[in-house]
């Protein structure tokens, strides 16, 4: 099944393949890849590294998978985004993102993420979730740009929820 990207006015959702995330494990480019100062991050190859295994053990997700951020006018990855796996037993998706420092003030995280929700929703998933660190006010800041409001807070996260 052929995953389409997703376009936005500034951005370019890219759906990863395996190939795509063993190179993003490795940290490895290839002919063609474009990958700005600093990507893949760490949270990349969490993100990679966790997507090659639930297809090797449950198979291709669908639309349900880590995506490269790519700036439209130049193709550059910038960053990712996604989603931690399929939907939950009762239809929510657990999302997750990061830019690469020289992309972070833009509002390309926020873009982004919207862009993802629209595929939850369309996908048929019936909300969304992420948390964030309680000192992390940059990453509050995209999720409720999103249209994510904080939902709950603990010792050391706070929670974001938007339903569908």
């Amino acid at each position: 099944m052929k995953i389409e990207s997703v376009a936005t006015a500034r951005l370019l959702l890219q759906p990863l393949t395996v190939a795509d995330a063993g190179r993003i494990v490795a940290r490895e480019s290839a002919t063609g890849d474009l990958w700005g100062e600093g990507y893949p991050g760490d949270g990349d190859v969490r993100s990679a590294t966790g997507f090659l295994r639930g297809v090797a053990e449950r198979g291709d997700p669908g639309v349900f998978r880590p995506y490269a951020i790519r700036l439209a006018e130049s193709g550059v990855t910038v960053g990712g985004i996604g989603f931690h796996g399929p939907p939950d037993e009762i239809g929510v998706v657990t999302v997750g993102y990061g830019l690469v420092p020289v992309a972070r003030g833009h509002g390309y995280a926020s873009e982004a993420l919207r862009a993802l929700l629209e595929i939850a929703r369309r996908a048929g998933a019936s909300g969304a979730k992420g948390d964030a660190d309680l000192d992390n006010p940059a990453s509050h800041r995209v999720m409720e740009a999103a249209g994510m409001p904080c939902v709950a807070e603990d010792e050391r996260l706070r929670h974001f929820y938007r339903g569908f």
